[in-house]
């Protein structure tokens, strides 16, 4: 074990340890030497496991899929907070489908679908949600789903890519080079998937339905404006614990 904190130091690993301790529950031998040549060479931790911590559950993760982050909780807390038994929510832009999960755990008797682009994300999600009959679509944005499922939704929960075009390269190494960049492109100034959602969102929510979009602080206020635009009441909630932003709209019924 020294020598694999050792290893995961000098390749400049913040929390070495902890890391060293998790790779060693994952594997042993040469796989584990394996797993950290590969963790010392810059790839995610979350990959190597199998899984990322997510609001008190493991996720699963695969190689190359977006990794869920700590701050995206308040966004699952937020949804959660909004949804009843019997609601049919939806996570879009699902990724590993994290928020479905952390959702169906919440509040139990949920109706959780998940949607996103990329394959990859789908076939994670799947795995992620079959065990509480989630059901996951792939495709762009709301044009995944199937027309009968309009205005059907209590909840939207988004966590939808909002960094910047030009600010991907200031990214950490282990997202800049081992996730998908449709996963963290925004567009120019971070909000071009926030204005589609905004744009199409009321459709497919039910009256009283609220959509929720993970955002960054200093795009919150653009966030909420395009979500008023949409004739939604917009508000912003942020948590420093787990510095996460998350911007509200209802729909009125």
């Amino acid at each position: 074990m020294t020598d694999v904190v050792a290893r995961l130091r000098a390749a400049g690993v913040v929390f070495a340890e902890e890391e060293a301790g998790l790779l060693a529950e994952a594997a042993s031998g040469p796989e584990l030497d394996a797993l950290v040549a590969r963790r010392a060479a810059g790839e995610p931790l979350e990959p190597l496991l199998g899984w990322a911590a997510f609001d008190g559950l493991r996720v699963p993760v695969d190689p190359h899929v977006f990794v869920p982050r700590r701050r995206t909780e308040l966004l699952a807390r937020r949804a959660a907070d909004r949804a009843a038994a019997g609601d049919v929510v939806l996570d879009l832009c699902c990724g590993t489908g994290a928020v479905g999960l952390a959702l169906a755990t919440r509040v139990p008797g949920v109706v959780v679908h998940a949607a996103d682009v990329d394959p990859a994300a789908v076939a994670n999600a799947r795995r992620t949600l079959g065990p509480v009959g989630g059901t996951v679509w792939e495709g762009d944005l709301f044009g995944a789903l199937p027309e009968r499922m309009r205005a059907g939704f209590a909840v939207i929960a988004v966590n939808a890519p909002y960094v910047p075009s030009d600010r991907i390269v200031d990214m950490p190494r282990e997202a800049r080079d081992f996730e998908p960049r449709v996963a963290l492109d925004g567009g120019g100034d971070g909000l071009d998937l926030h204005r589609r959602i905004a744009a199409e969102a009321t459709a497919w929510l039910a009256p009283g339905g609220a959509l929720l979009i993970e955002t960054g602080r200093t795009q919150a206020a653009w966030t909420a404006l395009l979500l008023e635009g949409a004739g939604l009441r917009a508000a912003v909630e942020s948590d420093d614990d787990v510095d996460g932003t998350v911007a509200i709209g209802v729909l009125p019924r």
